[in-house]
């Protein structure tokens, strides 16, 4: 049975390796927001398109006391070289077991060219400071997700400029 997540749950607690190997909890973020984004696939398109589309606007997400944290099943190795390629100033979890995405639903049935297969479903996550989901975004605009995320807690009344 996939879990389905709504606004307003509290966000599952995780725990992961990062592409250095530390290990990285969700308890490293109380207090703070997270933006908690889901990709398939390191170096691909899209998952590049996102990942330096939240790149190009790391320093302000910070300036607004946001962290950025990328989860695939890709392994340690596979991110470093993504981080590297790409100058990514945020980690990357290695979920190489699906823990965290079978916990945030967002591993299961995808539809590639027609066939029915297993597969990570690109969501991202807004968790605020109290560790609750403040916005879950399905499917994102991978070019554009900075400002589909913005726009989306500006509605929320939850950005100041």
């Amino acid at each position: 049975m996939a879990v389905t997540l709504k606004e307003g749950d509290k966000a599952p607690s995780f725990e992961a390796l990062d592409q250095n190997g530390k290990t990285v909890k969700s308890s490293d973020f109380e207090g703070k927001n997270l933006i908690l984004y889901f990709y398939p696939k390191d170096d691909t398109p899209g998952c590049t398109k996102e990942a330096c589309n939240l790149r190009d606007n790391h320093e302000m997400w910070l300036n607004k006391g946001y962290s950025v944290l990328g989860v695939s099943p890709d392994n340690g190795e596979s991110h470093q070289k993504f981080i590297k390629k790409y100058e990514l100033p945020f980690s990357l979890l290695a979920d190489t077991d699906k823990t965290i995405m079978e916990a945030y639903g967002t591993w299961g049935e995808k539809n590639m060219y027609g066939k029915i297969k297993m597969g990570v479903l690109r969501t991202t996550f807004v968790i605020d400071s109290e560790g609750m989901i403040t916005k879950i975004f399905k499917r994102p605009k991978t070019a554009e997700h900075t400002e589909q995320i913005v726009t989306a807690l500006k509605k929320l009344k939850k950005w100041e400029e």
